[in-house]
């Protein structure tokens, strides 16, 4: 630390030390000083955290062959020095349409030793381990968490397989009518083609009544839903369909469009090729094989999809997939992340990574069951681990799952969840890392914000009172180049957001957490710009009044992001060998340490954070200097500075401003400088053998 000779009086607390954080500044030069003006008036807090609960990190799925080297104590003395609190761990297997086995040891539905697996709540032997196991009757090519492995049984071109949606979104398990619920599947053409037939070879359960739609829309029917709406073919609707295979012309003349829908809204209710031992076997909705195309004045259907089990079929989408799944559906390769390791929650917490906090845990409930959850949370209680809140599932929205059925889920798992215990603090939906409102495709009245409809569906029933906190992740940039001028954008962005889930129907007694966040950048966050950004985000996400906000990830999982091939490490604050053995510490460490030790006291005790508004300005109107001031708990003012014009320094004065008694005053007394800029860290890339140098800490 750098000191300087002067004193702090200010707020009539003239013995007051002040510390003063600067990120990415550089040296000195003579420019005439601008000004910090900290709204320092008391009842003019903008909000209260204990770092310990407020500043955290997550743990996540690793390769299922390092995480031994992971979680080896000397790996986590290094990891649990930067300071960071409570730990979010992530559930990454329903990213890839998995059922999770959080403990390998427990019972299978179906007595031959498959079907829906729940786990063991007795504790036994340590869970070191814990993987995903892929679904059967899968109807993804890809979604917003698979992109590279699986693939969908709707047109893979074998008449045996099937996809089958989730048995409990039918009126057995919600309560409603299935039309409340309805199903869909929908089949990417690759770019607009004439359509005017549809072929479809049904399983069981088949659907009795059903349309097809093609989409209208100018934009992304997934991805864009906001940009149109799905229109039913003129003679595209069945109301008495008796399964097989069937082919319906769709329209007297060929519709051009992109995308083709099978709505579902009743089922036969017969079984599946499962048995009828189980009644999840005998509802919801199962298709063999989809095709579309066009017929020829002979009346010859061609088809214009691709069949085949791989990602090189025409890509679908689905409304929900049925867990169903067997021992043989586990594949594990240990290089690979798509069948890595989820850390045994034993491991987990047991391993000094927790730091004896109390965890966020999640439970799998897009691809998971009521029974093996509780089961989960109940091993857990059963161990006497601490849980501060409980999420439920993982990025719905990515998963292209309507907020009504997440909502159907979320109300069995409540239930089911607070039988365990009732003070059980449960949430969600645990968007993906957006910046924007989560659109979808409009309701009957014509509402298409995702968050507000699954408030809406939880106030209907009666049960808002289950969402005991708001989770969502935030990650605001896409590609792999990030310029610089996107620094500019925190905490704008994360600020928007949180206001965003507000105006959805938010209840503001409902707390909001980002249970994981990062900069994807590519080489940039590995550089000086992911320690800026990570000062400017968290400190932000606190000013906006969130709860907790949690650095990806503290596991020093490094490896070249797959759309990124010039950078060698994305989301971490390490750089490791080939046996994932730390070498070097980055620009998101140094940062996570100034954030957690000097801003903050590293300790659970309340701080008060202010605002503060700096003149500093380029000619685009850019703010270039950020400030967080912090009324510390041993009475200090700590003021964390962001300097966004990294290659120039600028002089500030700092000027605290109290409209209780109408003062204002600057720094007059002893204050400690701590700086993190180009002088102390540059990174040189060369992708796994990048490095930082100079690294070096300014003396006290």
């Amino acid at each position: 630390m750098h000191r300087i000779g002067l004193r702090c009086s200010m707020m009539k607390m003239a013995s007051v030390a002040c510390c003063l954080m600067m990120v990415g500044w550089a040296a000195r030069n003579e420019l005439s000083a601008q000004t910090i003006r900290v709204d320092a008036t008391t009842s003019h807090v903008v909000n209260t955290f204990s770092p310990l609960y407020a500043l955290g990190t997550t743990v996540d799925r690793v390769p299922s062959n390092a995480t031994d080297a992971f979680f080896a104590p000397d790996q986590i003395k290094q990891i649990v020095s930067a300071g960071w609190g409570v730990v979010s761990y992530r559930q990454n297997t329903e990213l890839f349409v998995q059922a999770w086995h959080w403990n390998p040891k427990g019972t299978w539905s179906d007595a031959s030793g498959k079907g829906y697996f729940t786990g063991d709540s007795n504790p036994t032997e340590m869970i070191r381990h814990s993987y995903g196991y892929s679904l059967q009757h899968r109807g993804f090519t890809r979604n917003g968490g698979t992109e590279f492995d699986g693939f969908s049984r709707l047109d893979d071109g074998d008449l045996n397989t099937y996809w089958k949606s989730n048995p409990y979104l039918t009126k057995s398990f919600t309560g409603e009518d299935d039309s409340v619920h309805p199903q869909w599947v929908v089949i990417d053409l690759g770019r607009k083609q004439d359509v005017d037939a549809i072929r479809i070879a049904w399983a069981a359960p088949h659907a009795k009544t059903y349309s097809v739609e093609y989409w209208t829309g100018t934009g992304d029917a997934m991805d864009d839903p906001a940009t149109g709406d799905w229109k039913a073919f003129s003679p595209g609707t069945v109301t008495s369909g008796s399964g097989g295979t069937v082919t319906l012309r769709l329209d007297s003349s060929p519709v051009s469009t992109k995308f083709v829908r099978i709505l579902m809204t009743q089922s036969s209710n017969t079984c599946d090729t499962h048995g009828s031992g189980d009644r999840r076997n005998c509802v919801g909705y199962a298709i063999k094989e989809v095709y579309v195309g066009s017929t020829d004045a002979q009346g010859q259907f061609h088809d214009v999809l691709h069949h085949s089990p791989d990602q090189q079929q025409s890509l679908t989408y689905c409304s929900s997939v049925d867990p169903w799944h067997e021992p043989s559906d586990l594949y594990v390769a240990p290089d690979r992340m798509e069948s890595g390791d989820q850390p045994g929650f034993d491991l987990f917490f047991t391993s000094g990574i927790t730091r004896g906090l109390p965890a966020i845990v999640p439970i799998a409930m897009l691809y998971g069951t009521p029974e093996d959850s509780a089961a989960q949370m109940a091993y857990l209680k059963k161990r006497g681990y601490p849980i501060s809140y409980v999420e439920m599932g993982e990025e719905p929205d990515g998963q292209y799952m309507l907020p009504e059925d997440y909502g159907a889920l979320y109300i069995q798992w409540a239930t089911a969840l607070h039988r365990v215990d009732p003070n059980f603090k449960l949430g969600g939906p645990v968007f993906e890392g957006v910046t924007e409102d989560i659109k979808v495709w409009r309701d009957a009245q014509g509402k298409n914000s995702w968050f507000g409809r699954f408030l809406d569906y939880l106030r209907a029933h009666g049960r808002l009172a289950d969402l005991a906190f708001m989770s969502f992740e935030h990650y605001p940039y896409d590609g792999c180049e990030t310029p610089w001028e996107n620094l500019y954008q925190e905490p704008q962005l994360i600020t928007h957001i949180m206001q965003v889930w507000r105006d959805d129907g938010l209840p503001p007694n409902v707390p909001m957490l980002d249970t994981e966040t990062n900069a994807h950048g590519g080489e940039a966050s590995v550089d000086i710009f992911g320690g800026l950004w990570l000062a400017d985000s968290f400190a932000g996400f606190l000013t906006a009044g969130g709860k907790s906000t949690h650095y990806y990830h503290a596991l020093p999982y490094s490896p070249a992001h797959p759309a990124c091939p010039n950078s060698w490490g994305t989301y971490h604050m390490f750089m490791v060998d080939k046996n994932y053995k730390i070498r070097q510490r980055i620009a998101q460490f140094f940062a996570a340490q100034l954030i957690t030790q000097e801003w903050a006291q590293p300790k659970d005790a309340e701080h008060k954070l202010f605002t503060a508004i700096g003149d500093i300005k380029d000619t685009q109107g850019h703010v270039l200097i950020t400030a967080y001031p912090v009324l510390r708990p041993d009475g200090q003012w700590s003021l964390l500075a962001v300097n966004r014009d990294h290659d120039n320094a600028h002089q500030v004065r700092i000027v605290f401003r109290d409209d209780s008694s109408n003062t204002e005053r600057t720094f007059a007394g002893p204050v400690t400088v701590i700086t993190f800029g180009k002088a102390q860290y540059q990174w040189h890339p060369a992708r796994k053998n990048g490095y930082a140098m100079p690294i070096r800490t300014v003396p006290p």
